[in-house]
């Protein structure tokens, strides 16, 4: 059991692009599901498999390289950071962000176009 599965299944993502890996396997929850859409929709994984309350994800490669480069947590268990549209629209950096909003999990990019802030999950570069 974890504490923070959505950071666990997040750096474990990391971890398999560092160490060149294609895929990454993590137990299922409706959020983890939901982030792994976002970052399909993003470019960052192939393919989302489902199967015996596990998901297997498969990371995207660019000339043999994995396309996710570095993923930071932002928010965590203890300490959940938020930041309103304006916030977002103020960052200037090739990153993408994770934010939970009401209307589900978006990329910073989709939340900006939506006009909709909320607790940012993760930095992707």
């Amino acid at each position: 059991m974890q504490n923070y599965p959505v950071g666990d299944f997040l750096i474990r993502i990391k971890n398999a692009s560092l160490a060149n890996k294609k895929e990454v396997e993590v137990f299922s929850s409706k959020f983890v599901r939901e982030v792994a859409k976002t970052l399909k929709e993003e470019g960052f994984l192939n393919t989302i498999e489902e199967k015996k309350g596990k998901i297997k994800v498969t990371l995207s490669f660019s000339h043999k390289k994995p396309v996710v480069m570095n993923i930071t947590l932002v928010s965590r268990p203890g300490l959940r950071i938020y930041k309103s549209v304006d916030e977002l629209e103020k960052i200037k950096r090739p990153t993408i962000f994770l934010i939970s909003t009401p209307k589900g999990v978006l990329s910073s990019k989709k939340a900006i176009k939506q006009r909709m802030g909320g607790e940012v999950l993760a930095e992707i570069l």
